[in-house]
């Protein structure tokens, strides 16, 4: 038999919907900041399972799928969902990446009750939502200037963490470890498998980055059994990258990029050119490897050493991880925008 499940001092039982504001701390003005919640629980116990964004408080898609997923109103056949739209609430009201003290929140957990700013708001997300949970889908976006292909990043060597990976139906899934003080390793470390869903850029809405999102989250619930298998049209494969690397600039100057992102390059292959002011060639900025882009620089000016080209290395699958990305782009349809 379900019990009742308490977050925020709220009990939510088995069958019930219930939004909530999980309190944080307070403004200069002495206005209270909140971390929203919604929660759906079935009648029958199954998977707890979390799903937040905007642990960097500049990265907005997530926000946008949260916001699908509710209105979606799932009916859940057993378990229960957490949806958290924003973990960095002083970060989306700054439209930036940080806390107010400058901390990367995703570097601060587990977090401590009397820590700094960010530790506290870490600690009472991992204590409120991610102990209670089995699973967990955190959604990011590129850094600022920076796009990233749809991706999962996960720990592949758990077979029920490559599964659920699998299940989410993108093209490209990197075999990553996880990062001290990140949300992944607290919730890894509680007994929670978790994905990172990495897709499009910071302050910018991505339509392709978002459906496939959310039909993503779908897949695992599905996978999960929390509720009603879905039907594909045209299934997308995954492809396991165990390498990634960060071109970078050898030069400062402006940049004419010719590589575009989820295109296959060859080794040697030219993917920009830096220029002066003038016009003067600098440095023509190639491929070290063949592999496929899954993440570029976006602004038109580099510094030496800035990462430009993040390449992810398949091997001999590299032709097929670019038709799975064109199957992609294929089922990703506009969505209409209602004018108020």
């Amino acid at each position: 038999m379900a019990t009742g499940l308490r977050i925020g001092g709220v009990e939510i039982f088995p069958g019930e919907q219930r939004q909530l504001e999980l309190p944080v701390a307070s403004l200069y003005t002495d206005t209270q900041v909140s971390i929203p919640v919604h929660v759906v629980r079935a009648k029958k116990e199954g998977p707890k399972v979390f799903i937040c964004a905007a642990i960097h408080g500049d990265e907005l898609n997530g926000i946008e799928m949260i916001r699908r997923l509710i209105q979606q109103q799932l009916k859940l056949l057993k378990g229960t969902l957490i949806l958290v739209p924003m973990v960095n609430v002083y970060g989306v009201l700054n439209q930036s990446r940080y806390m107010p003290d400058r901390r990367d929140l995703n570097r601060c957990f587990p977090g401590s009750a009397k820590g700094s700013l960010a530790g506290r708001v870490a600690h009472t997300f991992l204590q409120s939502i991610v102990r209670h949970c089995d699973y967990g889908i955190d959604l990011h976006t590129g850094a600022i200037h920076r796009s990233n292909l749809p991706q999962v990043r996960a720990n592949l060597d758990d077979s029920e963490t490559l599964a659920l990976a699998q299940a989410f139906g993108v093209p490209v899934l990197l075999n990553a470890n996880v990062r001290d003080g990140s949300l992944r390793e607290a919730a890894v470390n509680n007994g929670a498998r978790v994905l990172l869903y990495e897709a499009g850029q910071a302050l910018r809405f991505d339509e392709l980055s978002i459906q496939t999102g959310v039909r993503g989250i779908l897949n695992v619930l599905s996978t999960l059994g929390m509720i009603r298998k879905r039907s594909h049209k045209r299934k997308v494969e995954p492809f396991i990258a165990n390498r990634s690397d960060w071109t970078r600039a050898a030069a400062s100057g402006f940049v004419c990029e010719f590589a575009k992102l989820g295109a296959y390059v060859e080794k040697g292959e030219v993917l920009a050119e830096i220029n002066s002011p003038l016009g003067e060639l600098i440095q023509q900025v190639t491929s070290n490897r063949a592999g496929i882009v899954i993440g570029k620089q976006n602004i038109p000016l580099v510094l030496e050493g800035d990462a430009m080209f993040h390449i992810a290395y398949f091997g001999s699958a590299a032709d097929e991880v670019v038709e799975h990305i064109e199957i992609m782009n294929e089922q990703i349809t506009p969505i209409a925008t209602q004018v108020i």
